[in-house]
């Protein structure tokens, strides 16, 4: 996948909205809450919550070391930073991209809950 696929993989979800609050690049929201950052589209990784917690999230570095990182500052809340195009498939990918988008529309208000399309 390209950095452009997998930015379009996130906008297509139901309430996904671009967003750049820092001056570093993309990420994806769903009503006020990140689901992924992308960086710039030089950036060859994207973060994503990728368990509830960092002993769960450690899992991915396990299986793929080098192409899993944990996210500094957030990692603690099991967030990761996946390699675009490495070792983890296209398809564990986008499974990890609408993990965290789900985990994000979780944590909105119901009212404010995209409707699934």
């Amino acid at each position: 996948m390209t950095w452009d696929e997998v930015l379009a993989y996130c906008l297509a979800k139901p309430g996904a909205w671009r967003d750049e609050p820092w001056d570093d690049g993309v990420v994806t929201k769903v009503g006020s809450k990140i689901f992924a950052f992308l960086g710039s589209g030089e950036n060859l990784a994207i973060g994503l919550k990728c368990a509830p917690t960092r002993d769960a999230a450690d899992e991915w570095l396990s299986r793929y070391p080098g192409d899993a990182v944990v996210m500094p500052y957030i990692g603690k809340a099991g967030w990761n930073s996946l390699r675009i195009n490495g070792a983890i498939p296209p398809d564990e990918l986008t499974e990890a991209i609408d993990a965290s988008y789900d985990a994000a529309v979780s944590r909105l208000p119901k009212r404010d809950r995209p409707v699934p399309a």
